[in-house]
């Protein structure tokens, strides 16, 4: 395990045990912030953070509950028919805009059935190469790709996932022919990469920094629009293809019809709790972005995101039941 991940791991952790209330709180029953996620990765460890800052500035417990599976449904499903008391909360990622077009058939609305609270965080991924891949950035890549339709190959860590969704939309708006290969989770796609029997593929900060660094991989790319200062010269896509943009991102919901009040005391604590030096130095490890919003701006968000992933969902033909 690399010193980062180390760090990250260690960080959820003890954030884990920083959510230990003291019995003073008792009276109220706790806030559960659900994670369509297991424990230990980056949606968890953004949700244990937050829910510890936002215990304190609230004075009430809050726990994190992991509710795994069907890419994020199982949790958004549970929250969207809870009660809109403000005690069960969902922190949610890419795959809440992702699955509204990807599945077929929802067991819940994702613009009607939540009440967006605020935005926390953005990560961005890279776009990374066999170290001895021909093109050395993304305008070598697209001449390379035009001129050898279907020759080379783009590994995907799941099918669905915000990083399949980047390749796809890449792949669109460049007009480019790349075979996907699908594995079974990131880390036999990135096992895979670095031993040359795939050309590329899109990922996070979290599990491709390290080869970058050590130069067993080739950074092409990254899907921020500004450039980041762990890798320094390599440009962004949207620098060759215009408009291209494709952070992960994580945010806070409640289920729909939350009261006013309820909602405004949330998105204060939500949007402080973002702002607290320990969040946004754990971010920073990851070369990721603290970022909060206000309710209304989290909804046109949301919005727009989805008719973006459905455009793509569209492009790639891919469907689950």
């Amino acid at each position: 395990m690399t010193s980062s991940r180390r760090a990250f791991a260690l960080a959820a952790v003890a954030l884990s045990a920083g959510l230990i209330i003291p019995a003073a709180y008792a009276q109220n029953p706790p806030i559960k912030l659900v994670v369509g996620a297991p424990p230990g990765g980056t949606t968890d460890t953004v949700a244990r953070s937050i829910g510890a800052n936002m215990a304190k500035l609230l004075g009430r417990t809050v726990i994190v509950e992991n509710r795994p599976g069907a890419g994020g449904n199982i949790a958004a499903d549970y929250v969207a028919k809870s009660t809109p008391d403000g005690n069960t909360l969902l922190v949610s990622f890419n795959s809440f805009s992702i699955n509204a077009s990807l599945y077929k058939n929802l067991p819940f609305n994702p613009r009607k059935d939540f009440t967006p609270i605020s935005m926390l965080a953005s990560v961005p991924s890279v776009l990374v190469a066999r170290k001895d891949f021909p093109a050395n950035d993304v305008e070598d890549l697209i001449k390379l790709a035009k001129a050898s339709p279907g020759k080379y190959t783009m590994a995907l860590g799941g099918i669905g996932s915000s990083l399949h969704m980047a390749g796809e939309r890449m792949k669109m708006m460049a007009g480019l022919d790349i075979v996907n290969v699908p594995y079974k989770g990131t880390t036999p796609a990135v096992t895979d990469l670095l031993g040359g029997q795939v050309d590329m593929m899109f990922g996070s900060t979290l599990n491709v920094m390290p080869h970058v660094k050590s130069g067993a991989l080739k950074a092409l790319g990254v899907t921020s629009t500004g450039a980041l200062a762990s890798l320094p010269g390599v440009a962004p896509i949207g620098d060759t293809i215009k408009g291209f943009e494709s952070n992960a991102w994580f945010a806070l919901f409640g289920p729909a019809n939350l009261p006013a009040d309820t909602l405004a005391r949330l998105n204060d604590a939500a949007r402080k709790a973002v702002a607290a030096p320990e969040f946004r130095r754990l971010l920073e490890q990851e070369s990721a972005q603290a970022v909060s919003s206000t309710p209304e701006d989290l909804t046109k968000f949301v919005n727009t995101d989805i008719d973006r992933y459905a455009e793509v969902v569209k492009f790639t033909g891919a469907t689950v039941d």
